[in-house]
């Protein structure tokens, strides 16, 4: 397995250049940027400009999520580093991270939490299918206090969970623990849990995304 550097990067809907709001989409395992990029015309949103990143391999790391981290690296830290070089293209190009929207399924959404979390800050919106904070049982996350002026870590940005009650992939506990983690990190928090849903995208989903991005090209996510 190699590195994800060099990756190519798929594009959908709007160039940055004339985009208000960007979705960067994180596909999950055994699957490609051009699989995430099939949500795009369900999300329904074509003033976005959408960018996905491509997992060397298709997949981000080897080993579950729930693994110890050192097994997923340093293939874990790699797709980390992409998603921070994607996130720096679309500010170079002009467009400020309060207008960028990270979305993953399954891998791709533990990685976005992963990214999230160890990168705070002021995200458009966070729209998390299937996935959680990356770490084995027990793992705890220390949450930094207010900034000067009052801003919590991820500072009210929208986020949506939605996750299967018996996901094969992805327990629920951890979809709630990252719920809560976001939640104390200051994100407006939505968790839905799905009862008996396979490890997939509904289309109550399809509208929290929905709800995410409106906030984002409305203004309102600040």
């Amino acid at each position: 397995m190699t590195l994800h550097d060099h990756q190519p990067v798929l594009t959908a809907g709007r160039p940055l250049s004339g985009a208000p709001a960007v979705v960067i989409m994180l596909h999950g395992r055994g699957a490609g940027p051009e699989n995430i990029l099939d949500l795009v015309p369900a999300l329904d949103r074509g003033e976005c400009a959408y960018l996905a990143p491509a997992a060397a391999g298709r997949t981000w790391y080897p080993n579950s999520f729930l693994a110890p981290r050192e097994q997923n690296e340093p293939w874990l830290s790699s797709a980390l580093r992409l998603i921070a070089s994607t996130i720096d293209r679309v500010v170079t190009s002009g467009i400020n991270r309060d207008r960028i929207v990270l979305l993953g399924f399954s891998q791709g959404a533990c990685l976005a939490s992963e990214f999230a979390y160890q990168n705070p800050g002021w995200y458009g919106g966070l729209i998390l299918f299937s996935g959680g904070v990356i770490g084995p049982p027990g793992t705890t996350w220390p949450v930094g206090g207010a900034e000067a002026g009052g801003k919590t870590p991820l500072d009210r940005t929208p986020t949506f969970f939605g996750c299967s009650d018996v996901d094969a992939h992805v327990p629920k506990w951890r979809v709630d623990e990252s719920a809560a983690l976001f939640t104390r990190m200051g994100a407006r928090v939505t968790e839905r849990i799905y009862p008996g849903m396979g490890h997939l995208v509904n289309d109550d989903e399809i509208r929290e995304a929905r709800k995410v991005l409106d906030d984002v090209l409305s203004g309102e996510s600040r």
